[in-house]
C-alpha cells in the first residue's frame, strides 16, 4: 500500500518513490512499448555492425599509411576530404549511441533512453546537413529522415511522467494565457528572468517578422548605398518576402541576449556582433559546400585603405562592418524593438494563436524545403547532370534557371566551389557545352557581388 509521505517543507510525494532517486517511479516501471523494442533491436543491430566496420575501415588505413603508403594516393586536402572525414566521424559516433540508446529500450529504462534520443536528434540533424553537403537533396536522405522522425516521436513519449506533465502544463498553459491577456503580460516571461517567453509561438513569430524586417533593411540598402536607385530581389525563399538568414539571426539573438535586455549596451553590442558574424559565416560556407552557391562575397572589402582583417580570416564570409551592423541590429532589437514586436503578435487572438502558428509554420516548413529542393535542382543543372526524377522535372519546369537567376539575384552558383561528390562540377571537367553555357550564364548574371 502507497502511502502519501510529506516532506518538511511540505512537499508530498503521492503514490511515489518516497524521495528516494534509487527507487523507480510507478510510471517508470511501465513496459516499453513493443514496437519501441523492435525499433531498440534495429537499432542495437545497426550500431553493432557500424561501429566494428568503421574501426576495421579505420585500422586499414592507417595501416596502409604506415606499412603500404604505396596503395594509398594521399593529394592536397580537399573541402570534399574535410567533409567526407567529418560526415564519417559523425557515422561512427551515431553507431555508439545507437547501441546505448538501443540496450537503454530493451531494458525498459525509458527515462534514459529519452535523454539519449536527444543527442541522437543533433546526431541525425548534422548527419542529415553532411550528407546534404556531399551529394545533395536524394534518396539517400530518406534513412536518417524517418530515423530523425521517430527519435523526435520517442523523445517526448518514452519518458513516463513527460505526458503527465505536458497534459497539465497544457491546462495550465489555458489559464495563464488568459490571464495574461487580460493583464496585457501575454508572451512576456512569467519568471522574470528574460524580457518574452522562449516558446515556440513567440520565437516563431520572431523568425517570421525578422526574415521581413531583414529583407526590407536589404533591400533598403543596396538600393541606397551599394547600387544607387537600382533595385534587386534580395530574397531568400522561393515564395513569399523572406531572409531567413535574418531570420534565424535574430531568432539566436533572442535566445541568447533575453535574459540581458537589462545588462550593458556594449555586452549586448558585442554578443550580437559575434552571433551575427558567426552565423552569416556558417550560412556562406553551408550554401557554398551544399550547392556551390555564393550570395555574398567581402574578400575585396577594406577598411582605411587597408584590407579588412576579418573579412581575410573568414575568406570574405563575414566581414568587419557587417559584423559591426549585427551588433548594431541585435542592439536595437533587444532594447527597442522586442515590445513592440510582441505587442504586433498578440494581436493574434490568444484562442487561435497556436493552431494559426502551427499552420504558418508548415506553410514556411514547405517554403524552405522547397527553396532547398529548387536550388539543389539549379545546382544540378549548371552541373550538366540531367534531370531524372520527377522531382527534378517538376523543378526543371517550373523554377528553371532563368527563373531561380531572377528570384536569387544576388547568387551565383560555382559547382567546382561545392564538396559534391554527384557529379558536381562536370561543366568546369570538360562536361556538356550546355552545361558550360548554363554555368556562364548563372554566374555572370550576378557574379560574387556583395550582399549588401
Amino acid at each position: 500500500m502507497s502511502l502519501d509521505v510529506e516532506k518538511p517543507d511540505g512537499v508530498y510525494d503521492p503514490d511515489g518513490n518516497q524521495f528516494d532517486p534509487d527507487k523507480p517511479l510507478p510510471a517508470d516501471r511501465k513496459k516499453t512499448p513493443l514496437i519501441a523494442k523492435v525499433y531498440g533491436v534495429l537499432c542495437l543491430v545497426d550500431g553493432i555492425i557500424t561501429v566494428p566496420m568503421a574501426l576495421l575501415f579505420m585500422g586499414m588505413v592507417i595501416w596502409a599509411v604506415f606499412e603500404r603508403p604505396d596503395l594509398v594516393a594521399v593529394g592536397d586536402i580537399t573541402l570534399t576530404a574535410i567533409v567526407s572525414v567529418l560526415s564519417f566521424i559523425v557515422i561512427v559516433v551515431n553507431a555508439a549511441c545507437l547501441i546505448v540508446f538501443g540496450i537503454m529500450l530493451l531494458r525498459n529504462r525509458r527515462r534514459h533512453a529519452a535523454r539519449w534520443s536527444y543527442l541522437l536528434i543533433a546526431l541525425t540533424i548534422l548527419r542529415i546537413l553532411l550528407d546534404i553537403m556531399l551529394q545533395g537533396l536524394g534518396e539517400h536522405l530518406i534513412a536518417p529522415a524517418v530515423q530523425l522522425v521517430i527519435l523526435l516521436a520517442l523523445s517526448v513519449t518514452m519518458d513516463p511522467s513527460l505526458r503527465e506533465e505536458r497534459a497539465l502544463q497544457r491546462r495550465l498553459r489555458s489559464m495563464q494565457d488568459r490571464e495574461a491577456a487580460e493583464d496585457g503580460t501575454l508572451g512576456r516571461d512569467p519568471e522574470g528572468k528574460g524580457y518574452i517567453e522562449l516558446n515556440f509561438f513567440n520565437l516563431f513569430w520572431v523568425f517570421v517578422v525578422c526574415c521581413v524586417l531583414g529583407l526590407l533593411i536589404e533591400t533598403v540598402y543596396h538600393m541606397v548605398v551599394v547600387d544607387p536607385g537600382h533595385y534587386q530581389d534580395r530574397a531568400g525563399m522561393l515564395f513569399g518576402p523572406f531572409s531567413p538568414i535574418y531570420g534565424f539571426g535574430a531568432v539566436l539573438m533572442t535566445v541568447a541576449l533575453n535574459r540581458f535586455y537589462k545588462s550593458n549596451p556594449v555586452i549586448i553590442f558585442v554578443v550580437s556582433a559575434v552571433i551575427g558574424g558567426a552565423f552569416e559565416f556558417f550560412v556562406s560556407w553551408f550554401m557554398q559546400t551544399a550547392f556551390g552557391a555564393v550570395a555574398w562575397d567581402y574578400s575585396g572589402m577594406k577598411l582605411f585603405g587597408v584590407p579588412d582583417p576579418i573579412a581575410v580570416i573568414a575568406q570574405g564570409r563575414t566581414s568587419t562592418p557587417f559584423m559591426l551592423m549585427w551588433g548594431a541590429l541585435g542592439f536595437a532589437w533587444i532594447k527597442l524593438c522586442l515590445p513592440y514586436l510582441l505587442k504586433l503578435i498578440n494581436v493574434i487572438p490568444w484562442k487561435i494563436r497556436y493552431s494559426f502558428t502551427t499552420l504558418c509554420a508548415v506553410l514556411m516548413l514547405v517554403n524552405g524545403v522547397m527553396t532547398l529542393q529548387a536550388l539543389d535542382c539549379w545546382f544540378e543543372r549548371v552541373s550538366g547532370i540531367q534531370a531524372t526524377s520527377p522531382v527534378e522535372q517538376f523543378y526543371a519546369e517550373h523554377f528553371d534557371n532563368a527563373y531561380m537567376e531572377h528570384r536569387f539575384q544576388s547568387m551565383s552558383i560555382t559547382p567546382d566551389d561545392s564538396s559534391r561528390v554527384d557529379g558536381a562540377g562536370a561543366s568546369a571537367a570538360g562536361g556538356s557545352d550546355a552545361a558550360s553555357d548554363a554555368h556562364a550564364s548563372s554566374s555572370a548574371s550576378a557574379s560574387a557581388q556583395a550582399k549588401g
